[in-house]
């Protein structure tokens, strides 16, 4: 093929000769013939392509590092918090993903050895904080039995607290779930109990979260199952979502629940005096509100998992412009502000009704935590303590809001761990 060329300068035409491997003729009238080597063409194809791939695998690399920090560091109020789940609890599942791109950018390294090793240093860190919260939950999990036996006393379980090899099991089968009411817009589901032994199934309550102004009862519907595979009864109930409805609407809806199991025991086979109360992040809010003011023999413990169990605390140190625009949130679930609706405030704050007759209690919390603040957690450990409560505080220094999301990840096999000691503690 051939291509006349009649106004390119002299020097262009050498830069084009030699990028290109042209060779030049005249032809019968003078003008200049250019004859394209397309093998040469070929090679400088492959060069700009292995150049743009090396530039690839460094950005890459750079965006494997950014989210593993997170494991390290709370999710900025502009990020998705949902990243810092995904490398907090399936960080073992990106860890394989970064040495096979590692793996990648070594074998195509060519002669570009300088880029390329940064790409590789950069792959190294991320891997390495990827693998931090595996590792991290090793060592509290190897502490955790003993710091639960002092509280709750003894209890055996099949699972360890932390095991590398569970990192890849799978979710357990799902169980019968019946789908019941308490009243008309209060609907429940039932998860039906695999109970080993004849007789009445201690019962776990569980509020769902959701800022009080979304979310629903099948939120984590794969913890519930769980549960009732190890023999605990599962009522997943709802409450009345705010603006529409402030507080205290939502601890009647689950105080109404409660009357529901014990009115239904029977019919629903669980023992009307051994009930726990779970909730996450608001619905841990809930649970614990209704827990510590609800003087209730039948409530054997509370549950709360990265809960705010101080609103009044937790207006004070809340940003309008933060992730989940929390003094709005609050003002709309509890009619106003701390100055416009001090007892609505006051009611729901667990943290101020902690005392001696407050019921066994479960902490779980995230330090990385980027929508409810961890503090929540260390300011209710400590009014616990001071009162003498039977309580256990478990800390997870990678983690986030939602950790439990992944059953099988670091954060969701140390809840699983700590629920069920704690469960069959206060249920016997």
């Amino acid at each position: 093929m051939f291509v006349s060329l009649r106004s390119v300068r002299g020097e262009d035409l050498l830069q084009l000769r030699s990028a290109l491997g042209t060779t030049r003729s005249t032809s019968e009238s003078g003008h200049g013939i250019f004859h394209f080597d397309f093998a040469a063409s070929a090679r400088v194809f492959q060069t700009y392509t292995s150049l743009m791939l090396r530039w690839a695998f460094l950005i890459l690399a750079l965006v494997f590092l950014a989210v593993s920090s997170l494991t390290v560091v709370r999710a900025p109020a502009w990020s998705p918090w949902q990243l810092a789940v995904l490398a907090g609890e399936y960080g073992h599942l990106l860890a394989l993903a970064v040495v096979g791109v590692g793996a990648l950018v070594w074998g195509l390294r060519g002669t570009h050895v300088g880029m390329a090793g940064i790409s590789l240093g950069l792959l190294a860190i991320a891997a390495g904080l990827y693998l931090k919260p595996a590792f991290q939950a090793w060592r509290i999990g190897a502490a955790l039995p003993e710091k639960l036996h002092a509280r709750f006393g003894d209890v055996s379980l099949s699972q360890p607290a932390f095991s590398f090899r569970a990192l890849l099991d799978r979710d357990p089968p799902p169980v019968a779930v019946r789908n019941l009411s308490v009243a008309p817009g209060l609907p429940f589901d039932f998860y039906e109990p695999v109970q080993e032994r004849v007789g009445p199934a201690p019962c776990v309550i569980v509020v769902h979260g959701g800022g009080w102004n979304t979310g629903d009862r099948r939120q984590l519907s794969h913890f519930n199952h769980w549960l009732a595979q190890r023999g605990f009864a599962v009522v997943a109930v709802s409450y009345r979502l705010a603006p529409q409805a402030i507080w205290p609407a939502q601890r009647e809806d689950v105080l109404a629940a409660i009357e529901y199991v014990k009115q239904h025991f029977a019919e629903l086979g669980v023992d009307p005096n051994r009930l726990v109360l779970l909730g996450r992040s608001a619905g841990g809010q809930i649970a614990q509100a209704v827990g510590y003011t609800q003087p209730d023999p039948a409530i054997r413990g509370v549950i709360g998992l990265y809960s705010p169990a101080d609103l009044i605390f937790g207006y004070a140190h809340a940003d309008e412009d933060d992730m989940l625009k929390s003094p709005q949130l609050m003002r709309d679930f509890l009619g106003g502000t701390p100055e416009t609706a001090r007892a609505n405030y006051e009611s729901a704050s667990a943290h101020l009704h902690v005392n001696a007759r407050t019921p066994p209690s479960l902490l779980v919390h995230g330090e990385n935590d980027a929508l409810v603040w961890h503090r929540h957690s260390v300011r209710l450990e400590a009014s616990l303590s001071e009162f003498k409560v039977p309580h256990v505080f478990v800390s997870l220094p990678w983690a986030t809001h939602g950790f439990d999301f992944n059953l099988h990840g670091p954060g969701g096999q140390l809840t699983r761990f700590s629920v069920e000691w704690f469960l069959r503690s206060v249920t016997r």
